[in-house]
């Protein structure tokens, strides 16, 4: 019977993983300017993350509650992110282009754009301006059912896949966005079998 808390999420994930491979990795989000902001800077800090582009403000942090299963029982999560700083930040809370200096590389998750419709917009304003700077863009699908609905989710993904050059998903949500079916598929032709 114990509570931890542990800073992290899909995105900042990734960019602990390649500081801790010695590449150079910044995080993009919008976070409270209070206490339990500055300590989710200060985790990512710590592990050599750049956070000179967390834009402060709004006044909650976006959390989820992880039980860990045990046995037959699965694991359970629940999300608490309604009202956070992200899924609250504004459009113009971003300057991409001074975002995007000296970067070659963005990386985001379908967990970001299931968070508002806010944050749909501005996942998008990132890719527009990552690609009109010749940045690679890469997605992490990460379909969670528990943040929006399998129709949301096609329709905003769908619009967001023209600025993706590197897609990473597994099967079931390939197809639960997508409809994309892994049976019939010849991956030596590239052939997908895509329903709907």
């Amino acid at each position: 019977d114990k509570f931890q808390v542990t800073f992290g999420g899909g995105e900042a994930n990734v960019a602990v993983s390649l500081a801790n491979y010695g590449v150079d990795a910044a995080f993009v989000s919008k976070l409270p300017n209070n206490d339990i902001g500055q300590a989710a800077v200060n985790s990512l800090r710590r592990f050599g993350v750049d956070t000179g582009k967390i834009v402060r403000g709004g006044d909650r942090i976006g959390i989820y509650f992880l039980e860990k299963g045990a046995s037959q029982r699965p694991s359970k999560v629940i999300y608490d992110r309604a009202a956070s700083a992200i899924a609250l930040a504004k459009r113009e809370d971003f300057d991409w282009d001074k975002i995007f200096e000296g970067v070659n590389w963005f990386h985001f998750t379908g967990i970001t754009p299931a968070l508002s419709d806010g944050a749909a917009e501005i996942t998008m304003d990132a890719l527009k301006a990552a690609k009109a700077k010749g940045i690679t863009v890469s997605c992490d699908l990460n379909y969670r059912k528990k943040l929006w609905s399998k129709a949301k989710a096609k329709e905003v993904m769908t619009s967001l896949m023209p600025y993706v050059d590197v897609l990473i998903a597994n099967e079931e949500d390939s197809a639960d966005v997508f409809g994309i079916k892994a049976d019939d598929t010849d991956i030596s032709k590239g052939a997908l079998n895509k329903e709907g």
